[in-house]
């Protein structure tokens, strides 16, 4: 009886290590999530074009399709590199960071070009695509390229959540990671499917409802949308150039080079007085601007270089955003 009743107690102490360990993981998926906002954001104001022009009824069915290769490719792909990087050649996480931090910095100063110089992009459709016949065809050439964008998105997401995370072993790492990785591709298109079926339910309200007050509401709705769309590319595009930014000088800092975290940590100390908001502002403020300069220099690089390399790599144009 003794036995049993030290074993039952042997058990249920491995049960509390487990479950602790169970908490550890949620807690740093949680905190290695939160550093991922800039991309995060980024990709939530991207993939609703991804959508448009297409009938109501496929709206659905194509961002679960679009999220369920994000899932994939974080997962199956992205997960194992980065999992196999962190064990044996952990020294690559900066390098790469800093890249991503440079193509987040040139998708935010890109955008910020086009809105101030538009061009012609040599498109046929009002999302500067051209016009296909086929709805078939066009919705898998749209999923296949939204997939292609957010493997690069999902790239950047999971080094930056493996660079947060703090965990002892192999398994805890590999469990914050894709919890983490499913949280977030959950949390981007649930927002994605909310913002692309408002308009409709708004629509439905302002035709349907009963109540003045409703449809007034639903009328309300379907102005209010393009607000809301035009906001979340103005956040994201911010979000990307400040989060490009920071990554840049915390992974230069990371990897032996202080000055410009130190440089800009002394600016926002004199400005902010200890004052730990506008300390912070200062610093997001600077990381920006230095994002945005970093973007700019990158243009043409991307434009006359990297895009023709990958066009004759992959086929086609690489996906902007």
């Amino acid at each position: 009886m003794s036995g049993l009743l030290a074993l039952l107690d042997d058990v249920a102490a491995i049960a509390k290590v487990a479950a602790a360990s169970i908490d550890d993981i949620g807690a740093a998926a949680m905190r290695a999530g939160s550093k991922t906002a800039g991309v995060v954001i980024d990709d939530a104001a991207v993939t609703p074009k991804y959508v448009h022009g297409f009938e109501p009824a496929r709206e659905l069915p194509i961002i679960w399709r679009i999220a369920r290769g994000s899932v994939i490719n974080k997962l199956v792909f992205l997960m194992p590199a980065a999992l196999l990087m962190a064990a044996f050649a952990p020294w690559l996480v900066w390098p790469l960071l800093i890249l991503g931090g440079c193509y987040l910095s040139f998708e935010g100063a890109e955008k910020i070009v086009h809105v101030l110089m538009p061009h012609d992009a040599h498109a046929g459709g009002p999302d500067g695509s051209h016009a296909v016949n086929d709805p078939t065809h066009l919705e898998e050439t749209k999923v296949k390229g939204a997939i292609k964008t957010d493997f690069i998105l999902s790239a950047e997401i999971m080094v930056i959540l493996l660079s947060n995370l703090d965990l002892p072993n192999f398994w805890m790492q590999a469990g914050a990671l894709a919890l983490a990785a499913v949280i977030i591709t959950a949390a981007v298109y649930g927002a994605v499917a909310v913002i692309v079926k408002m308009d409709d339910v708004g629509l439905w309200l302002s035709q349907n409802a009963n109540l003045g007050v409703t449809r007034a509401l639903g009328r309300g709705i379907v102005r209010f949308m393009p607000w809301l769309l035009k906001a979340l590319t103005i956040v994201g595009t911010a979000a990307m150039l400040w989060v490009g930014g920071s990554i840049i000088v915390h992974s230069l800092a990371e990897m032996g080079w202080h000055l410009p975290e130190e440089t800009i940590h002394h600016w926002a100390e004199a400005v902010g007085k200890g004052n730990g908001a506008l300390e912070w502002s200062v610093t997001a403020a600077v990381d920006l601007v230095l994002g945005f300069v970093v973007g700019l220099v990158l243009i043409p690089i991307g434009t006359k270089i990297v895009a023709p390399i990958y066009a004759s790599l992959f086929g086609g144009k690489a996906e902007a955003h």
